[in-house]
């Protein structure tokens, strides 16, 4: 064995004076020791190896020995012939003449009960590796599983699309990269005069990030709820901070990319803060494309932070676009200003969600979450009354 001090052999020859003279050079140096024996079949428990002279045993012995141990055949000189049924039964190592060639016998056995030793070692490696290859195959069925589960109960929370909110239509297309998403939306309509969205994009992939989603659903309709209508043009920004607190306090280390708006259909005002929006929300009418002004830092990442508070009219007939950051890996351009632009173009020149799908040429495999989120209204072209 690698390593060990010693090595137990057993040396298989006839009695006399060449059995004891071989068994006295091999234990010579101290790192063999023998354990002479006449008969093959007769051999004790923990040995290492076997010297088997070929005058002492019968060829048809040979098959079971050279299976049981790692073993050297020996033979005296000129009697080479006598080693063929040990070479055809497997053992191919031999010494001639093993009295005068003690060290190579010695040397030649411990490398081959080494080689022996290694080969156990790497079958039980294999096996232990396939056990735990197993458990893993397992886990991961286990795991996709629970992805798939935790994706329908994330899709379950998400807004009816093509919905119609006190004449603002609201529509939102949302693959994930995995199983789950870190993109999160929704939309609701509060009383009859307001409509109120949010889009973020949490930093990160996978379950973390998709549990902060939850939160944020969780958050926005109890905020929701506690809202007596008054002032819309400070809800955004009040909201922002309270969620940057809220994701601080967590200490789960998630931050996130994040909209607000609320949209007041009877004046035409759209009141919003930004936390870090890349893109920049998009508003299209019949003057064209533009990007709405605003800035803002993310929420999760610096305590005390207040959130700028925006407002935008409206037109008679716009189309306001979000998009998460995944969309800039669908699109050509140097660097990030040059994706902008085509980005511009495309939504400029699409009237619905499948149009802007169609003109990018989305492909299902996708490098990162990517969602889309349309709000539209009074009248716009293309919007469908589903309510």
């Amino acid at each position: 064995m690698p390593g060990a001090s010693h090595v137990r052999v057993a040396l298989v020859d006839l009695p006399g004076e060449r059995r004891a003279a071989l068994a006295r050079l091999l234990e010579a140096d101290g790192r063999i020791r023998v354990v002479a024996l006449a008969d093959p079949m007769a051999l004790p428990a923990g040995l290492d190896g076997l010297i088997v002279h070929a005058e002492a045993i019968d060829a048809a012995q040979w098959p079971q020995l050279a299976v049981t141990l790692p073993t050297v055949a020996i033979s005296q000189p000129g009697r080479h012939d006598d080693l063929l049924p040990a070479v055809e039964a497997g053992v191919l190592s031999h010494v001639v003449d093993p009295l005068a060639n003690v060290e190579l016998l010695s040397k030649l056995l411990r490398r081959i009960i080494d080689d022996r030793f290694q080969q156990q070692m790497t079958v039980r490696d294999r096996d232990r590796l396939e056990v735990l290859n197993e458990q893993l195959q397992s886990h991961l069925t286990t795991l996709r599983t629970d992805l798939q589960a935790g994706g329908q109960i994330q899709r379950r929370l998400q807004p009816q699309p093509e919905r119609e909110l006190n004449g603002i239509t609201g529509d939102y297309w949302m693959a994930p990269s995995l199983y789950l998403s870190g993109d999160f939306l929704d939309y609701q309509a509060y009383g009859e005069r307001y409509v109120l969205f949010c889009f973020a994009d949490v930093a990160g992939h996978g379950a973390s990030s998709a549990f902060v989603t939850v939160l944020l659903k969780a958050l926005f309709q109890r905020w929701l709820s506690r809202w007596n209508a008054r002032l819309p043009e400070n809800l955004p920004a009040r909201w922002l901070a309270r969620l940057n607190r809220e994701l601080l306090d967590t200490g789960v280390g998630k931050h996130a990319a994040i909209v607000v708006g609320i949209i007041d259909v009877e004046r035409r005002i759209l009141y919003y803060s930004l936390g870090a929006q890349m893109p920049m929300p998009i508003l299209a009418d019949d003057d064209g494309v533009r990007l709405l002004e605003g800035e803002g830092p993310p929420v999760g990442l610096f305590p005390d932070i207040e959130y700028p508070a925006w407002q935008c009219a409206l037109p008679e007939r716009f189309r306001l676009w979000l998009c998460s950051d995944g969309v800039f890996d669908c699109l050509p351009g140097a660097d990030m200003e040059a994706r902008l632009a085509v980005l511009r173009e495309h939504i400029g020149a699409s009237s619905s969600i499948s149009e802007l799908k169609a003109s990018l040429a989305l492909s299902d495999a996708l490098p990162d979450d990517l969602t889309f989120l349309t709000l539209s209204g009074f009248n716009m072209p293309g919007d469908r009354d589903n309510g």
